[in-house]
């Protein structure tokens, strides 16, 4: 009888640890899931990319974009267009950018000195030149931008000098060819070279400067005159990555996508030149 009570306890303290083996196992496992199952795997985090560029290359710009979406799909780009001495002072007060593609030179090379921009992104990606147009409709008779002087205009747009790259080129070649003064009185001034090309366009203006680029978008001007390359300084646009950028590798990724043979022509079929990488 012993011995039978005996063997009854002794199943009953198996059976105790054996539900509590199982209860200890259930627990673990609520609290810490399966290493050796199958887990989703964690979709890769989108990178946005805020690139401030020149107006000028608005259209460009866009028609690459989707490519480039295409090649990253997990890069976002939002651009921010305007003049390239207006996107500067953003910068430099610290407005939101990863990228800086200017117009000219002078742009980049004053946020260098402050020590905005990562020295090793700057490349020169483009070309253009400037070019005197008219409304299509225009029967001035001047196929050389120094006959503005005695031309029977009275409105000639231009970008500001101060702050449009495009209207700095045309105060260097006006000053060059001694129309500075004789023009002064006619001068109206735009914020960016696309507000230049609208005064065309709309006949507000009876000539105005522009970059080559600009002026192939519209059918509602034409080439009166091109500037002469001696005339101002060289047309280029300098792109580089702002030193305050949080995604410094995906702003060089696009950089570099940039200077492909597909971006390359996207960039000449707009009519700008390409500067070899």
């Amino acid at each position: 009888m012993a011995l039978i009570k005996g063997r009854r306890f002794l199943i009953r303290v198996c059976v105790g640890l054996a539900v509590s083996v199982f209860a200890a196992s259930c627990g673990s496992s609520a609290l810490a899931p399966n290493r050796s199952e199958s887990r989703p795997e964690t979709p890769a985090q989108t990178v946005e990319l805020t690139v401030s560029a020149a107006a000028s290359l608005q259209d460009a710009l866009e028609a690459i974009a989707p490519e480039f979406h295409a090649a990253y799909p997990d890069i976002e780009i939002s651009y921010n267009f305007g003049a390239s001495g207006a996107l500067q002072q953003q910068i430099e007060q610290g407005a939101p950018a990863d990228i800086f593609f200017s117009a000219a030179a002078k742009q980049i090379d004053m946020l260098a000195e402050k020590g905005l921009i990562l020295k090793d992104s700057r490349q020169d990606l483009l070309t253009n030149s400037l070019v005197l147009i008219a409304p299509v409709q225009s029967q001035l008779a001047v196929t050389d931008i120094a006959q503005l002087k005695d031309a029977e205009i009275g409105v000639v747009a231009v970008g500001e000098f101060r702050s449009v790259p495009a209207g700095q080129y045309a105060e260097q070649v006006f000053t060059k060819l001694n129309l500075l003064e004789p023009l002064q009185s006619k001068l109206v001034f735009s914020n960016n070279v696309r507000g230049v090309l609208a005064a065309v366009e709309s006949g507000n203006a009876d000539v105005g400067m522009v970059y080559a680029t600009d002026a192939a978008l519209s059918e509602r001007v034409k080439v009166l005159a091109t500037a002469s390359a001696s005339t101002h300084q060289p047309i280029v646009y300098p792109i580089a990555v702002v030193s305050d950028s949080p995604n410094p590798e995906a702003a060089k990724t696009f950089i570099a996508f940039l200077q492909t043979p597909a971006a390359q022509t996207q960039f000449k079929d707009f009519g700008f030149g390409v500067v070899d990488p």
